[in-house]
């Protein structure tokens, strides 16, 4: 799912329990960044559905992925009570990914039937330049810092010797989690955190799945993840606070609802799923600086907006004749869009990186992950990811390699 953030997530924003805080960018910075993402990615889109779609140069590179006929009904429904759903942006060849079986793809890492991954879209054809080498089956240690804080060398373990290679610069992306556990393992008192917040402000999307039933409708549709809204992003109908983005699932079985119902026969499961279409319900978690060692303490923030979602959806399923919501909240376990560790920022005071993450202590380091990402919105954080890649890279080349 590679949806941008809204404009005015990039802004503050108040939220029922805090301040989602402003970014030190604007979308207009990342915006041509989201364009050439989008292209890499091979989105398929539209433009002209969703309320709060923001400002855009350019239409998708592909049409939408088309709604099979259970989730057009469903599409029509929400439309009669007054919703506007959207098409979802999907980096999916959906005509070839079927054509190797009728089934769903939701959450599954394929990288040569359809679904546009990194390695599919960027790492293959990055690996085909000659002054590239991919080094697998390793693990890195600890960045090893020299004199004026410039990193002197990756230190990393393969085949169970410690090696080292050095570089002129070092770009960390091991993702929010590992590349703040890298830096705080390279130093006393950890690399780039003069800040004190390496390793803080964990955030993790708060989400809820929720399976509307009617008794009458019949989901035989095969891949269902087409569309979503945002009617409740940015308040929650009535002028109150933000509640967040809601998005269809992955196509639900048997099998996926025994492990969260398992007393039941899989037989009544498979009529369950056969009556149902399957929601995500997102909403924004908030940053918070907490946590004293190198543990997952994730103290989820922002549930009175969270729990309204969950509320107002049950009422606008029931009003587009869906009668019964069955929820089930994703916990700890279910670690969803992490981002927010290695925050970028315009004071060195409050955030180890700049706006184009570069370390501000460590001048030929640059960590690119989400780990970035100083809010986490309520949408999927992956093209934004891949912008601001995108935009660091066009950053290192014109100061860099010039």
């Amino acid at each position: 799912m590679l949806i941008r953030l809204r404009e005015a997530d990039f802004s503050a924003l108040e939220h029922a329990e805090g301040v989602s805080p402003a970014w030190p960018i604007a979308y207009g910075d990342l915006e041509p960044y989201y364009d050439r993402a989008e292209r890499l990615y091979q989105v398929r889109g539209t433009g002209d559905e969703d309320p709060t779609e923001p400002p855009r140069r350019a239409p998708y590179p592909h049409p939408p992925v088309p709604d099979e006929p259970p989730i057009a009904e469903v599409r029509q429904r929400l439309q009669r009570i007054g919703l506007h759903p959207a098409s979802l942006p999907l980096g999916v060849d959906i005509e070839r990914w079927l054509a190797h079986g009728r089934t769903p793809w939701d959450a599954f890492p394929d990288t040569r039937s359809g679904k546009m991954d990194a390695e599919t879209c960027a790492l293959t054809p990055a690996l085909e330049h000659p002054n590239l080498r991919l080094e697998t089956g390793a693990r890195v240690v600890r960045l090893v810092a020299g004199p004026g804080g410039r990193i002197d060398a990756v230190e990393y373990v393969k085949d169970g010797e410690r090696r080292r290679v050095t570089s002129r610069l070092v770009v960390l992306s091991a993702g929010a989690v590992m590349s703040a556990a890298i830096l705080l393992a390279s130093a006393e008192g950890g690399l780039a955190n003069r800040s004190g917040t390496v390793g803080r402000h964990f955030m993790n999307h708060n989400l809820t799945a929720m399976l509307a039933i009617d008794p009458g409708y019949r989901n035989d549709s095969v891949y269902q993840k087409t569309i979503g809204f945002n009617d409740f992003y940015f308040d929650d109908g009535d002028g109150g606070p933000p509640l967040g983005n809601v998005q269809l699932l992955g196509k639900l079985s048997a099998p996926i609802l025994k492990a969260q119902m398992p007393w039941l026969p899989e037989a009544a499961l498979a009529l369950l799923a056969r009556r149902s279409v399957g929601w995500l319900l997102m909403s924004e978690d908030l940053p918070d600086p907490h946590g004293e060692r190198i543990v997952l303490e994730w103290r989820q923030t922002n549930l009175v907006g969270h729990h309204r979602l969950v509320q107002r959806m049950r009422e606008r399923f029931r009003a587009a004749g869906f009668p019964l919501a069955l929820t089930k909240a994703f916990d700890r376990r279910t670690t969803s869009h992490q981002c927010g560790t290695v925050r970028f920022g315009s004071d060195p005071a409050t955030a180890p990186l700049n706006p184009f993450c570069r370390a501000f202590d460590h001048p030929n380091l640059f960590v690119v992950d989400a780990g970035f990402m100083p809010s986490s919105a309520a949408v999927n954080p992956a093209l934004t990811i891949a912008a601001q890649a995108l935009r660091v890279a066009d950053h290192i080349r014109a100061t860099e390699l010039s």
